[in-house]
């Protein structure tokens, strides 16, 4: 058999080029080979990315509208809700909120330079102390405040030093955006955000489980017009304080409520508690001749005493070593009408008298004096009453000393001597119209109506002339205590008020103002009574509110306001028929007016 020659194939007859013979790999070699599969990676990744980048701009320029970017609201911010909530008054307008604030707070343990620690802090919080700031973070705990309730600019200033063991925590700051004038009412917070006076520390526990706005009786406007005056007020009479209170005779509302001095609740620690005071709910005074009103009522409404019955007001009344007479003497005795009108204590002594001790305590305890009002604060003041209550304290309440209230209790009772005769319990809160108003009767309608008389006659003829407002039938009762210092009176230091109403054919408000220590000036003659003091500033007040509050003026010598309010000093209440016309002289002739538009032919 023969063999065939190398290149040839037995099978095809053609020649076959054996394999070369394949190279051993190097090292270098396949480190070129790793080298570009990655780079071939990187390029496809960076090939992806680019893409997308390219997809997501084309989606922005082309397919969507070109615009800003939409800013986030305050709403959207993803932060948790605060958990106090607002306060506002009749109108809406908001009194106090929370807003979400930022507290610094330490770790000492984390800290291993404390000494540069408190210096850069206090860089950057001037207000901090250096040394108390450095002993705090030098100590062993694992958890010190260094300040509550930043500002963002203090939070921003403090997170710029990025110091290590120092964090933020977040708190609520309450915010009172009336700031001074409404702090005796809302009151205020501590730094736990706990309520601590006023409506604050009343509804503490409403405010925080509540989300509801609580909606206070106060109208913000009403308070603007009362602090303004009471402010002229002092400062013309140079008084150490003053109070001021407007409210609805007809549901018990109160609208305004003043007390000044007073204070920024955002800062409230460190003050005299004098500017923390509330004179009008917490201070119980010695209310003077306003006290009158329920002397006066008291009399009338027993029934053994009328309007135009006379008592004695020449001679001085004897009480051991002490002796009770006017203020400016009577020549003649008044009638009860007149006692009202001048204010007169001899009158009044002898009126309370003729009642008794028993009547007078009982009907006081029906008006809610003997007692706190029931007013939504924790500022309320317990009246000051005689125990035991003797013949002589029946003689010296009668005309206002004796006894000492608060012009929170006086308002409430006066209105309702004015309103019908029922009693409304007080109230800061905003009544719904759909619930029943609470009340008691404690006099008669036929009482009140007097009563509404003697409060016009006090501003057309008597001592508050100064009181009256054209247009919205102005009455109330004036009222001039002196203070009492250790066991006696001060001659010169005294308070001053006077208890308003309007309009006396259809009363609907009170306006009460109580000044504390006026001084006499030269245009009141040296006098700083509540006649010459408070009237005035009442009167200026009723001018501003009445259009506010919906009074329209009215003709104050129309028939319904005459017949609604005329009294004189006999106690007629029928008020004269009008003078007929003066005759014509005999032989006369009287020209005829043509009607308007037409000429006479």
């Amino acid at each position: 058999m023969s063999v065939p020659p190398p290149g040839i194939d037995p099978a095809h007859g053609a020649y076959s080029v054996p394999p070369p013979a394949s190279k051993p790999r190097t090292t270098l070699s396949v480190a070129l080979e790793q080298s570009r599969n990655r780079l071939m990676v990187t390029a496809a990744m960076v090939a992806v990315v680019f893409s997308a980048i390219g997809v997501k701009l084309v989606d922005a320029t082309l397919f969507n509208h070109a615009a800003e970017p939409r800013p986030r609201m305050a709403a959207e911010v993803d932060a948790p809700p605060v958990n106090r909530a607002d306060i506002v008054d009749r109108n809406g307008n908001l009194l106090a909120t929370s807003l979400a604030t930022q507290s610094l707070y330490a770790d000492p343990k984390l800290i291993s330079r404390p000494d540069e620690v408190a210096r850069k802090l206090t860089t950057a919080l001037p207000e901090l102390d250096y040394k108390d700031l450095l002993t705090k973070l030098s100590g062993d705990k694992r958890f010190v405040w260094i300040k509550r309730n930043l500002t963002p600019k203090q939070q921003a200033a403090v997170f710029r030093l990025g110091l290590p063991g120092v964090y933020f925590e977040r708190e609520e700051r309450r915010f009172y955006p009336a700031s001074n004038l409404t702090s005796h009412l809302v009151g205020f917070t501590g730094v736990d955000n706990n309520g601590l006076a006023g409506l604050e520390q009343q509804f503490n526990k409403r405010l925080t489980t509540d989300p509801k706005p609580l909606q206070l009786s106060i109208d913000l406007r009403l308070q603007h017009i009362m602090k303004k005056e009471l402010q002229t007020t002092i400062e013309e009479f140079s008084a150490i304080g003053a109070t001021g209170i407007i409210y609805d005779v007809r549901n018990g509302e109160v609208m305004s409520m003043v007390s000044l001095p007073d204070f920024d609740p955002h800062n409230p620690t460190g003050l005299d508690p004098d500017t923390l005071f509330n004179r009008a709910t917490l201070g119980v005074y010695e209310m003077g001749s306003t006290f009158k009103i329920f002397n006066t009522a008291m009399s009338l409404d027993s029934g053994k005493i009328r309007v135009s019955d006379t008592f004695d007001t020449i001679n001085n009344i004897k009480v051991g070593r002490f002796t009770i007479r006017e203020y400016h003497p009577f020549r003649h005795n008044l009638t009860v009408a007149e006692v009202f009108q001048e204010s007169s204590n001899l009158g009044s002594v002898r009126m309370a008298m003729s009642l008794g001790v028993q009547h007078q305590k009982s009907f006081l305890t029906k008006l809610g004096m003997t007692r706190p009002t029931s007013l939504e604060l924790p500022e309320n003041g317990w009246p000051l009453v005689p125990n035991p209550w003797r013949e002589v304290n029946t003689m010296t309440i009668s005309f206002g000393h004796g006894m000492s209230v608060s012009p929170m209790h006086t308002v409430n009772a006066a209105a309702s001597i004015i309103n019908g005769g029922v009693l409304h319990p007080p109230t800061l809160l905003k009544r719904d119209p759909a619930v029943e108003i609470p009340g008691e009767q404690v006099i008669s309608p036929k009482t009140s109506a007097m009563m509404r008389r003697l409060f016009r006659f006090v501003v057309t003829d008597g001592t508050a002339k100064s009181a009256n407002a054209k247009g919205y039938v102005v009455g109330g009762k004036t009222g001039t205590a002196e203070k009492q210092k250790g066991r006696s009176y001060a001659r010169n230091s005294r308070m001053s008020s006077f208890l308003g109403a309007f309009p006396m054919h259809d009363p609907r408000y009170i306006v009460y103002v109580l000044v504390d220590e006026p001084k006499g000036t030269k245009k009141t003659y040296g006098f700083a009574t509540g006649g010459w003091v408070a009237a005035p500033a009442v009167g200026r007040i009723v001018k501003q509110i009445g259009p506010l509050l919906g009074v329209q003026p009215v003709d104050e010598a129309s028939p319904e306001v005459i017949n609604a309010t005329y009294i004189n000093t006999a106690g007629q209440t029928t008020p004269p028929a009008p003078p007929p016309p003066p005759a014509q002289p005999k032989g006369s002739t009287v020209a005829s007016v043509p009607p308007a538009g037409n000429k006479p032919r």
